[in-house]
């Protein structure tokens, strides 16, 4: 190091990695009310944002659970898992643990996420 301070990391994207980007991202683009672009294909997609949600696709399925997911805060925990249900999204189980309630799901490929409310909203 040479003494000049590093700037701290900032988070550019979540990145999906599936077998059809196009179909998880149509299930994410859905769930977060963000457009999905023109240029959308079954290889690649991403989800204008900040941060950006990608998602790319490789030739392997998922078989074990994810090591890192994502936190969804909100105010209705059961409206929003029934329209999660919906568009395609699979509940995994229900907690409520240290002041807060939510529901694990999965998206059309597998991918855990949780819907997360504090119990004071």
């Amino acid at each position: 190091m040479n003494g000049t301070p590093l700037s701290s990391p900032v988070l550019a994207s979540i990145t999906f990695d599936c077998v059809d980007a196009l179909a998880v991202a149509r299930f994410w683009s859905a769930v977060l009310q963000r457009p999905l672009p023109a240029d959308a294909s079954s290889d690649y997609a991403q989800l204008a944002g900040d941060p950006a949600w990608s998602f790319a696709a490789v030739p392997e399925q998922k078989v074990a659970k994810n090591r890192v997911h994502v936190d969804l805060d909100v105010d209705d925990l059961p409206g929003t898992v029934d329209r999660l249900m919906l568009l395609g999204a699979t509940r995994l189980g229900d907690f409520d643990e240290q002041g807060f309630k939510w529901t694990t799901l999965a998206d059309p490929e597998g991918n855990e996420f949780d819907i997360v409310q504090a119990h004071d909203q």
